[in-house]
């Protein structure tokens, strides 16, 4: 792998730089069992991201930091100051790294502004790859887990294990499905939606299809290209998996046709402009208010009907894929601007944390008979709208809980992420120092016309003459200067 460029800031504010070239030597010692010597709590600042409500209770937090805190006192000498944020995480996030004030973070590589290719890329991120040997969170899982995890051959980030493979199904209310009698079990591609979109419509639904505010061509069309680059932003290049080559996506004709449908679907009112100005929210699918949508793929798809409290059915959309972008899709890291003494607490904390069911409980579910109950089989009956997490953003698919809802086993995800294909392009790391301005100057043009053309944002008559125009604004931002490199690191590495 390419070693990836450590010095260029992509999003984090120059108020960091100072810091960051202050922590960049030290780092502790490889681990030998505790985080401190002398026998003293050290304080570990943890942020982590709230899907599950749109306000947290601060009250109710504190009170799970502290029933966490009683717990882990006498088994490593560590403790939390626990930040649960719901909107604004990443602003918040960010603007507390650049004041220090965070040891250890949530991160995914799907992220935007603090994602893992954002920390990295920033240097913002403490070099792991010492310290784990040895340590209880290393093995709590098996070494290719480590492995796939790498950025620039080294560990900075400790992925959550859950589902590490890739993959997309279609999601229905369920009842819409009853209602109308829709047959999920045939529709294999976008366009069999469409009669359904109709009674959606017809029903009176704001978001007959909710795209989540999210431009989908690189998770729908992920069967046809490795969109390696793991973002959004930036699909304009990846993978042809029949070739095995690098690719300008925006000039193949599953672009062309994928943006079309969506500006039609969005002319005949199945897509709703709050799309495009990303006025939706991430509770939106806990409302009525709309009919289809997507859902990752996961071992146990039960899930979403906790997550959207509704009842929801999933039908297949596209295969399987492990690659390593899929590997971070929930994980956590430690601040580089941290201390030698505190990044080895917050991998003590971790290390507990994924091998001790207890504290995966507490830390995911909140405080038991007030946060969550649990059934006959001992299963988590989750009942709170003040403290509410789920796995996938918490702990280890081993250790935490299932809940009774959608219960699964540590099998499951065993047997979910072997069952996979591997990617063409899995372990390939794109090093974007040579073309880093061009890159994010084609970032931005993307959010001027891609986004929009994926959300139904432009008139059918008038996409392929805006996707022409898109591709100009690519080349003139030195597009073709970041598909030369592209070409050029994959060629080397495959």
């Amino acid at each position: 792998m390419k070693k990836l460029n450590k010095v260029v800031a992509v999003v984090l504010a120059a108020a960091m730089s100072v810091s960051l070239l202050a922590c960049g030597g030290d780092k502790p010692a490889a681990n030998n069992g505790g985080s401190n010597a002398s026998g003293d709590k050290v304080t570990i600042n943890v942020h982590r991201r709230c899907f599950n409500l749109e306000t947290p209770d601060e009250a109710q937090i504190k009170k799970v930091e502290d029933a966490i805190n009683e717990y882990i006192a006498d088994k490593i000498n560590v403790q939390i100051k626990l930040n649960d944020i719901a909107s604004e995480y990443e602003d918040k996030v960010n603007l507390a790294l650049a004041n220090k004030e965070i040891d250890l973070l949530w991160t995914a590589s799907w992220e935007s502004v603090i994602g893992t290719k954002d920390l990295y890329a920033a240097n913002a991120v403490y070099d792991i790859t010492d310290l784990l040997p040895g340590s209880k969170v290393y093995e709590s899982m098996d070494a290719k887990q480590w492995e796939a995890s790498k950025y620039g051959g080294k560990n900075y980030f400790i992925p959550v294990y859950k589902d590490n493979v890739e993959g997309y199904d279609f999601m229905f209310r369920q009842e819409l499905v009853d209602k109308y009698g829709w047959d999920v079990s045939k529709v294999s591609k976008l366009q069999d939606l469409e009669p359904m979109l109709a009674d959606a419509k017809s029903e009176g639904l704001k978001y007959p299809f909710l795209t989540q505010r999210t431009a989908m061509f690189y998770r729908w069309y992920i069967d046809s290209f490795d969109f390696f680059t793991g973002d959004a932003t930036s699909n304009f290049v990846a993978v042809d998996r029949k070739t095995n080559e690098v690719v300008d996506t925006i000039l193949t004709p599953e672009y062309k046709e994928f943006c079309t449908l969506m500006c039609k679907w969005a002319e005949e009112g199945y897509i709703s402009e709050d799309e495009v100005t990303k006025t939706t929210t991430d509770s939106t699918t806990q409302t009525q208010d709309w009919a289809i949508s997507w859902w990752t793929d996961v071992p146990n798809n039960d899930e979403a009907d906790s997550r959207y409290k509704q009842d929801v059915t999933l039908q297949t959309a596209t295969k399987r894929y492990l690659h390593t972008d899929s590997m971070l899709g929930s994980c956590y890291c430690i601040a580089a601007t941290t201390t030698p003494e505190k990044a080895q607490a917050a991998l003590d904390f971790l290390g507990l944390l994924y091998t001790d069911s207890k504290l995966a409980d507490l830390y995911c579910y909140g405080i038991e008979g007030e946060d969550y109950t649990r059934d006959a089989n001992g299963l988590v009956i989750p009942g709170s709208e003040k403290y509410n997490h789920s796995m996938w953003e918490s702990a280890s698919a081993t250790v935490v809980t299932a809940p009774a809802e959608s219960p699964y086993t540590a099998q499951m995800y065993i047997d979910f992420n072997n069952g996979a294909d591997i990617s063409c392009a899995n372990g390939f790391h794109f090093d974007k120092a040579p073309v880093d301005a061009q890159y994010t100057a084609c970032q931005k043009v993307f959010e001027q016309y891609g986004f929009g053309l994926e959300n139904g944002g432009y008139a059918s008559a008038d996409v392929e003459a805006t996707i022409q125009a898109y591709q100009a604004a690519l080349d003139e931002a030195g597009y073709q200067d970041v598909l030369a490199e592209f070409t050029k690191q994959y060629n080397e590495w495959k």
